[in-house]
């Protein structure tokens, strides 16, 4: 069976490059995907949302809260 489909059918596969790559890739992919969400969030939250008022929209706002 090895021969055929390699160590990766193995219980305790040998250490190589390639099974390193196997069980190493998930773990990379998930700290890559969350150090990404990190950085979207910081990015994310020094902007304002929504949009600047006009200085009519201003005006008018100015003498609703009066």
């Amino acid at each position: 069976i090895v021969s055929r489909y390699g160590e990766f059918v193995l219980l305790k596969p040998r250490f190589s490059m390639k099974t390193g790559l196997l069980w190493g890739a998930p773990v990379l992919l998930v700290l890559a995907g969350g150090l990404s969400l990190l950085f979207l969030a910081r990015k994310r939250a020094g902007k304002p949302t929504g949009s600047k008022l006009t200085a009519e929209e201003d005006d008018k706002l100015a003498r609703l809260l009066d």
